[in-house]
């Protein structure tokens, strides 16, 4: 999406869904022609004139400073993730078309093999490696176990994000389907505003917004969300159904990298995970003594 589109249709949904009554403003009744809020309410609840908010709605946040994005930012009540976005928006915005041109485009890093070795010191816990795409890019053996659906679909190429949209299994897999798929859909738009030049970043959203009405509609909705910690739902085929706590965590010697690792938050999936544990020894011994003879 084009910049000016990008920052202009946020600008509006985020408008249109704060209430007058919800902003702190006097309502007289009666009928109002748009929903939510004004742009001569916005402007005044963020101390700017109306034109000017006008030109920042219609896409123009160049030279916009950080005092009147925050101020815009508090106007629409927007949470930290919306308002990190509204700022990398504005960074876009004001980088020249030198700068854009001479951008690095964001490269697979490869995986230091110590990263695996952390995760293999985990046995009891699904841990996984996985960037800003949702390519899972590395996994100890009860998180390969955990996320087999996944994995097991050449279609999918290890991304967690195709599996959601383009294969059948997922809505059996994520039975709250519609939380999880709205939730990766608005990290995946944080991401894109903090790293602009991804180009395959951009070319998984292009891929997923043509093949998945789903997706582009939940792409339309312009939410926003960190992917930092929360919790997870998930039916799995060998031990059933998992209730999963989850901390994301990224790694400061491989910013595009984050590490995520799963606890159970009840007793069934403690065993659950448990049983899984003990399928994934089984499955590397087998292959093990397999590879020996």
């Amino acid at each position: 999406m084009h910049d000016t589109d990008e920052v202009r249709d946020f600008l509006t949904t985020r408008r249109a869904r704060l209430s007058p009554v919800e902003a702190g403003l006097p309502f007289a009744g009666g009928q109002r022609r748009v929903p939510g809020l004004r742009r001569e309410e916005v402007a005044m609840l963020a101390g700017v004139s109306v034109d000017y908010y006008t030109r920042l709605e219609r896409g123009n946040l160049a030279g916009a400073s950080d005092a009147v994005l925050d101020a815009l930012a508090r106007a629409l009540q927007l949470d930290e993730a919306e308002r990190e976005h509204l700022h990398d928006l504005a960074r876009l915005a004001n980088a020249s078309p030198t700068a854009r041109a001479r951008a690095p485009r964001a490269q697979r890093p490869a995986l230091r093999p110590s990263l695996q070795k952390v995760l293999d010191a985990m046995p009891g816990v699904p841990g996984m490696i996985r960037n800003e795409r949702r390519d899972l890019l590395a996994l100890n053996p009860i998180a390969r176990r955990l996320y087999a659906p996944v994995l097991g679909n050449p279609a999918n190429a290890g991304n967690l994000a195709r599996f959601c949209f383009l294969d059948p299994g997922a809505q059996s897999f994520f039975p709250d389907w519609r939380t999880s798929a709205s939730d990766l859909v608005a990290s995946l738009r944080k991401s894109a505003s903090a790293d602009p030049y991804d180009r395959g970043l951009s070319d998984l959203i292009g891929e997923l917004t043509t093949r998945s009405e789903p997706f582009a509609q939940f792409w339309a909705a312009h939410r926003v969300r960190f992917h930092q910690n929360g919790a997870k739902r998930v039916r799995h085929p060998e031990v059933g159904e998992l209730r999963l706590d989850y901390e994301s965590m990224p790694l400061p010697a491989d910013p595009s990298l984050s590490l995520v690792v799963y606890t159970p938050s009840d007793d069934a999936t403690a065993d659950a995970l448990a049983l899984l544990a003990s399928i994934a020894a089984t499955e590397q011994a087998d292959a093990a003594r397999i590879a020996a003879d």
